[in-house]
């Protein structure tokens, strides 16, 4: 069997090829329709220190003396 290929697999009653052939019509058309609208960002939405764990490293507590 070729990985590439799409496989379909009847698990439960007696389908015409008429039938499958309709099945197998909707769901390309669907998969053609959302691969066309299909949209990917352009950059990430935070920069790598707001995403790094570096901020969260200390707590917010004031430190004794220090409080201010």
């Amino acid at each position: 069997m070729n990985p590439d290929l799409p496989v379909v697999r009847v698990t439960g009653g007696n389908p015409t090829d008429d039938e499958l052939a309709a099945v197998i019509a909707v769901v390309t058309e669907h998969y053609a329709e959302e691969a066309a609208t299909a949209t990917v960002e352009d950059g990430p939405s935070h920069d790598a220190w707001t995403r790094s764990h570096r901020l969260r490293r200390y707590s917010r507590q004031p430190w004794g003396r220090f409080s201010g």
